[in-house]
């Protein structure tokens, strides 16, 4: 009797140490990911102004596109939110509604940005055109590369979802894509402050 109550206590202490290395070394993903970031935001600082006689950045930014695209991010922020406390609840049906919205909002954010490079490439203004816009697209496209590969791992998830319920290991790999994508949603902000804002600014 006391073997079979020893066992269960010693899987779910085994399931917590799990769950905390897990979530330890999301974070230190994340903080590496960080520093990722802060390196091509001062690569770009230094070469904003290599426009080698091309236009600058508040001359070939359109403001209202990029603030849609802002707010699609921003509203994917919520919705994955409200999926979260949909899983919290144990309401499947109602979390895989508001995962469906987060991926449509995000691959409507990704389709813009790719519009949006694919417009500059056909004016002349590709990523080899000056050192400005090279570290342009290295910015906004390593930001757009974590937007794809979220959407991909919310594609899986949705399936896990859908095959497997709310699971305790769905929850946790939900919870740290939620975190994913929070921190993709700060990024952007300070690439829209940063690049957009400052740029257009800049005229």
């Amino acid at each position: 009797m006391s073997e079979l109550k020893i066992a269960p206590a010693l899987e779910a202490e085994h399931q917590t140490h799990t769950y905390h290395k897990t979530y330890f070394g999301f974070w230190t993903y994340l903080m590496t990911d960080l520093v990722l970031f802060a390196a091509l935001f001062a690569t770009y600082a230094v070469l904003r102004d290599n426009t080698w006689g091309g236009p600058t950045a508040g001359e070939i930014f359109s403001m209202p596109f990029v603030l849609t695209e802002t707010m699609l991010l921003l509203t994917s922020s919520f919705t994955v939110g409200l999926a979260m406390l949909a899983i919290r609840s144990s309401k499947r049906a109602l979390a895989f509604t508001w995962f469906i919205i987060t991926f449509l909002l995000g691959a409507g954010f990704l389709g813009m940005e790719l519009y949006e490079f694919n417009k500059l490439a056909n004016e002349g203004l590709a990523w080899h055109a000056n050192a400005f816009m090279s570290s342009f697209f290295t910015l906004v496209g390593t930001h757009g590369a974590h937007i794809a590969v979220g959407l991909l791992w919310m594609i899986v998830m949705m399936v896990k979802l859908v095959k497997d319920g709310i699971t305790a290991n769905n929850t946790r790999r939900l919870t740290l894509l939620s975190l994913f994508w929070h921190f993709l949603d700060i990024v952007w902000i300070f690439i829209f402050t940063f690049v957009y804002l400052m740029g257009a600014a800049s005229v």
